[in-house]
């Protein structure tokens, strides 16, 4: 085979594993906003030398921006090949995509060729792959049953998945793809949430995962779990499914918040800070003492309040509205937070 060989798009899926590298060549900001699964990112342009060359086919002529843009191209392909493949033996076959196949990916694509690489270039590219994450989720989200794990916030809804997880059950936690935890306070403290692109690809690669003849286990969100929304056809299948209603007595459930939320024990301020978001809803004054609560190192009152005025009231109105079998849902209650107590729990779901 003549290398660079160029691969279709429609034959993409079935051989990704022969790939000992995917190598994304576009810009680190298009990389962050979606990317395909295991990619990594060796940018032939930076986002400014991107955003220059562009301004320059627009601004100058095609001629002067691809004089200027091949010199870029040409250097920072260099400084990959000297760092980033530097130690890849003869045999190492990487495929390499921009976003739709093109003069970016092609100019790697050509030169690891001229140095004995087989590499392949993915013709389409990244366009390509995120129309079929378009047209085949609606899909994927109706190919599965799933039962739906419903309770109050603090419940333990996303630990019983975790540990359902661990037993083996097929398991989309929405949260996790979403990196929120889908309330008011929810951000995780660590890193900002993934695009709506790359949410969208997080769950096109889990459902492409499962196997149809089993169940999915998911948690009862809301339409968005924090910026980021669940696809239409999948929410329709989750509100339509059958419900567990998660048990845990109210203490349990502030000392359960207090370990998840321990971002805002560290530190009270920024949940002060974070609170401020609530007094369109509450006014100044009720928020101004739950600030004060924060600062004050009330932590444990602070959570039973917003359990009681704010989480649950929120809660018990929109599940029998949302969730249509959510009144004939089977009745899970935990006795504690144990990790033994969350195990029972999994091996009544899933005793396999």
């Amino acid at each position: 085979m003549k290398y660079p060989a160029l691969l279709p798009f429609a034959e993409l899926l079935p051989r990704l594993a022969e790939f000992d590298a995917i190598i994304d060549v576009r810009s680190p900001g298009e990389f962050a906003e979606d990317h395909l699964p295991g990619a990594i990112n060796c940018p032939v342009l930076d986002d400014a030398e991107r955003i220059r060359i562009g301004t320059m086919y627009k601004q100058i002529n095609a001629f002067e921006a691809k004089k200027v843009g091949a010199a870029l191209v040409a250097r920072n392909i260099g400084t990959h090949i000297e760092t980033v493949f530097a130690d890849k033996p003869k045999d190492w076959q990487p495929l390499v995509y921009c976003w739709r196949g093109g003069n970016r990916s092609g100019a790697l694509a050509h030169i690891l060729a001229k140095i004995g690489w087989p590499a392949i270039q993915l013709d389409g590219g990244y366009r390509e792959f995120r129309r079929h994450v378009n047209t085949s989720l609606p899909e994927l989200a109706a190919r599965f049953s799933y039962r739906v794990v419903c309770g109050t916030t603090g419940s333990g809804k996303s630990r019983l998945l975790q540990t359902l997880a661990a037993r083996g059950a097929q398991v989309l936690d929405l949260e996790q793809l979403a990196e929120h935890r889908g309330s008011v306070l929810g951000g995780w403290p660590s890193a900002p949430q993934p695009s709506q692109k790359m949410f969208e690809t997080r769950l096109w690669q889990a459902l492409s995962a499962f196997d149809p003849a089993r169940e999915v286990f998911v948690e009862s969100e809301s339409k968005k779990v924090g910026n980021v929304r669940v696809p239409e056809q999948l929410m329709e299948r989750i509100r339509a499914s059958p419900c567990i209603a998660l048990g845990l007595s109210q203490p349990h459930r502030v000392q359960l918040l207090m370990q998840e939320y321990d971002n805002f024990v560290d530190a009270p301020e920024t949940l002060a800070a974070q609170l401020e978001c609530l007094v369109t809803m509450y006014g100044k004054e009720r928020i101004g003492v739950w600030q004060a609560m924060a600062r004050e190192g009330k932590l444990p009152l602070l959570v039973d309040e917003l359990l009681v005025q704010h989480y649950d009231p929120a809660y018990l109105k929109s599940i029998e509205r949302n969730f249509s079998q959510y009144t004939q849902a089977f009745a899970l209650e935990l006795p504690d937070i144990s990790p033994e107590a969350f195990d029972a729990a999994a091996r009544q779901l899933h005793p396999a």
